[in-house]
């Protein structure tokens, strides 16, 4: 069973159309509203992949509710902590060329007693988990810390842990050393405050990570698909897809999909891609079933090409 822990989920309505055109009223092509936030993502990817996992997330208001309602309606478990605030609401504008356009709601604030009810929660369940997720930033009310304290308490019931996230989050919790890390390309550059221009930066900021606590690194690369860094060496594959319908949730399927294969080594991170590929292809968040992925198409391999440019290059 892999827990996912989502501090600030959201209810996601994505509007499909023509063009994006500032202070015009614009006609949608198609709209669908999903459950949200990045734990949230993962739990319904593994859910998708035909495997049980259990959400446990802050419930707040009538848009809580309904984020509630949605997860279950997916045969996902949720175990929700009711809040006074309101669960968040968020809207993307999707367009024909892959072109997202997000509005991120900033969710309600956490009292101390909410967030000590979050982590005991957590603790509670994890007991017998074969992963805990914990994915996406912190809200209001919750320290850059929190996410360390729930390392430590994964830990110490003997869970492995994979964290998603980013700034200061990220870097407090390396010193509980987190099982794998899952940042991008942006957020990998922004830990070790260096510019990510070849495959071989990537490869040294991870590797970096590893040396403050990380015991893996996953890096989603974008177009340049993913790097695997760990004990046993480092790894580089790369999906190629036609077309991108939609790149909401695609890194969290990735998660999942590296989870759900064990967690470790080049065969989770072949499924990771071919689950992040097959995601971008889908509309709105919606995740792929098995039957989605094209395996074929993953290439995998330990003979780094150091010098690669990448595509999407970070200053």
């Amino acid at each position: 069973m892999i827990l996912t822990v989502t501090p600030n989920p959201s209810l996601d309505r994505t509007y499909e159309i023509p063009a994006l055109d500032r202070g015009a009223v614009l006609r949608a092509t198609g709209d669908r509203i999903d459950p949200g936030g990045k734990g949230v993502n993962v739990s319904r990817a593994v859910a998708a992949a035909g495997h049980r996992t259990l959400a446990v997330l802050p419930v707040g208001g009538p848009a809580g509710g309904a984020l509630a309602g949605l997860l279950s309606a997916e045969g996902i478990e949720v175990a929700g902590v009711p809040v006074a605030g309101q669960t968040r609401s968020n809207i993307s504008v999707a367009e024909p060329d892959g072109t997202l356009t997000k509005i991120n709601a900033p969710g309600p604030e956490l009292s101390a007693e909410e967030s000590q009810e979050l982590l005991a929660t957590v603790g509670e369940r994890a007991v017998g988990a074969d992963w805990i997720a914990c994915c996406g930033s912190l809200p209001r009310g919750l320290a850059p810390e929190w996410y360390a304290e729930l390392v430590a308490r994964t830990h110490r019931v003997g869970a492995r842990i994979a964290l998603d996230t980013s700034g200061p989050s990220l870097t407090a919790a390396l010193r509980e050393r987190p099982d794998v890390v899952k940042p991008n390309a942006e957020e990998l550059a922004q830990a070790v405050g260096c510019p990510l221009t070849t495959l071989g930066d990537a490869v040294k900021a991870a590797e970096e990570l590893r040396a403050w606590g990380a015991r893996a690194v996953l890096a989603s690369l974008g177009a340049d698909g993913q790097l695997l860094v760990d004990e046993e060496g480092a790894y580089y594959g790369s999906a190629p897809v036609a077309a991108v319908r939609s790149n909401v949730g695609a890194g969290d399927a990735s998660l999942a999909g590296f989870l759900t294969a064990g967690g470790t080594g080049p065969r989770a991170l072949a499924v990771a891609l071919a689950h992040g590929a097959a995601a971008v292809q889908l509309p709105g968040s919606q995740m792929p079933t098995p039957a989605d992925l094209d395996t074929a198409a993953v290439r995998i391999t330990d003979a780094m090409p150091f010098d690669r440019l990448l595509t999407e290059p970070v200053q």
